[in-house]
């Protein structure tokens, strides 16, 4: 069948770009292209255009200007934040101690891995619910004395599922207050062993600024277009999110690092970006993400409410077509775009191919991920008991994410559904 229009429903792995913001990134890139490190006038003005933008973002995350660093992009971002913090945990903790859950992103799954590989840090994968959702308590339960992070993504890259941050950032407050007397008795200690009458607290100085593991990161990638992004409010020491995913420029990305808060560098080469990211700073994308920041927090809540009724629209009329569709994560608890679905005995992959060939443009597992013939680890971490019928019929049962957008309308809605109904009933006679 040939192509007669084109629906994408791919948004969760990347946007297009906003007019307006390809507007605003064309104006930096005729005047504005010069080195920001640079000491003469163009230099001058492009800095102050990565400056007026650092604190832009500042403003709306409720944060200040010095706790916002320019990266490229998402899964630097992970890297840097784990990485970073292990870096600097090095100085007190032989063998530092992680806290995730078994549904992060790959970009943290395998930095994790690899950790545990190379015997660097210990990590604990924290289970998440059936709904897809974590247990605050459990992260509660995982924590030790030497755990010095703990990262759990704002809402899941796959199913949509929206994480309790707060109360996980709750947690780990209550958990710092008893670490925190292990640190007074550890200056206690420094002053007793000095000539207390000398009034001299010079070594004791480094404990008064001593951070309390364990610091808290959530990945905010998934999150940003939909859910509150106060950092203060939700109680978080380092969050992250990129361009890719607000329809802004795909090669820039976010992290918000809490002052005080430990965190080393894991490139060299310069000290852009207060010494923690070396390299030129990519002015017109940094400009460009600003612009699509505020396009996003301006429709947040209308175009919230508009795709959960599109959401649980196409929900309903899948459930309603086919008895056998299985939706993979709780409905309370998910982002307003999400819908992922499990079509037992089928390959999810030959699905995708099947609706693409209509224009209908989806995604089966993390995008990342999607190039593996393995099932997704994050459908399995919720359906641990589907195993069995996975290798019965000879091939993992995968799982297709339909991620809605800003153009997605009720009309593109209704023709996916008429679509797969189709697709379905020539594949069963296949597989029957």
């Amino acid at each position: 069948m040939l192509k007669s229009k084109i629906i994408y429903l791919d948004y969760a792995s990347a946007t297009p770009i906003d007019k307006r913001v390809i507007a605003t990134m064309n104006v930096i890139f005729k005047k504005y292209y010069a080195n920001p490190s640079a000491i003469h006038e163009l230099g001058v003005k492009t800095s102050k255009l990565v400056e007026d933008s650092r604190k832009n973002i500042a403003d709306i995350l409720g944060a200040q200007n010095s706790e916002i660093i320019f990266t490229g992009g998402a899964t630097e971002n992970n890297n840097l934040a784990i990485l970073g913090v292990l870096e600097k945990s090095k100085n007190f903790f032989s063998k530092p101690h992680i806290v995730t859950t078994n549904i992060e992103h790959p970009s943290v799954m395998e930095v994790c891995k690899y950790l545990e590989k190379t015997k660097q840090a210990e990590v604990t994968y924290v289970s998440v619910e059936e709904d897809g959702v974590i247990d605050p308590r459990k992260i509660q339960k995982a924590l030790k004395p030497n755990t010095v992070l703990v990262s759990v993504m704002y809402a899941n890259n796959e199913i949509g599922t929206i994480q309790p941050i707060k109360e996980i950032a709750k947690e780990i407050r209550h958990f710092r207050k008893k670490q925190e007397k292990q640190k007074d008795f550890l200056r206690s200690s420094v002053l007793l062993a000095q000539d207390v009458s000398s009034g001299d607290e010079s070594s004791a100085r480094p404990f008064k600024n001593l951070f309390v593991f364990p610091v808290f990161y959530t990945d905010a990638t998934q999150a940003i277009n939909y859910l509150p992004i106060n950092v203060l409010k939700l109680g978080v020491d380092m969050l992250s999110f990129n361009g890719d995913k607000i329809y802004g420029p795909k090669d820039v990305g976010v992290l918000y690092v809490k002052k005080n808060v430990p965190l080393g560098k894991i490139m060299f080469g310069g000290n852009q970006e207060f010494g923690i990211r070396p390299g030129t700073e990519n002015t017109a994308s940094i400009v460009g993400l600003v612009e699509a920041l505020k396009i996003a927090e301006k429709i947040k809540e209308k175009e919230s409410e508009r795709l959960v009724k599109l959401r649980n629209y196409f929900i309903k009329k899948i459930l309603s077509q086919n008895s056998d569709i299985e939706i993979n994560g709780g409905m309370e608890k998910r982002l307003p775009n999400n819908v992922n679905i499990t079509i037992p005995k089928l390959p999810s992959d030959l699905i995708v191919i099947e609706l693409s060939a209509r224009g209908i443009y989806i995604s089966e597992k993390s995008a990342c991920k999607s190039g593996e013939r393995k099932g997704s680890y994050v459908i399995k971490a919720i359906c641990p008991t589907s195993d069995a019928s996975q290798t019965a019929s000879g091939f993992e049962n995968g799982s297709l994410r339909f991620s809605l957008g800003r153009e997605t309308s009720k009309v593109d809605v209704d023709y996916t559904i008429k679509s797969l109904k189709e697709i379905l009933k020539k594949l069963k006679k296949w597989y029957d």
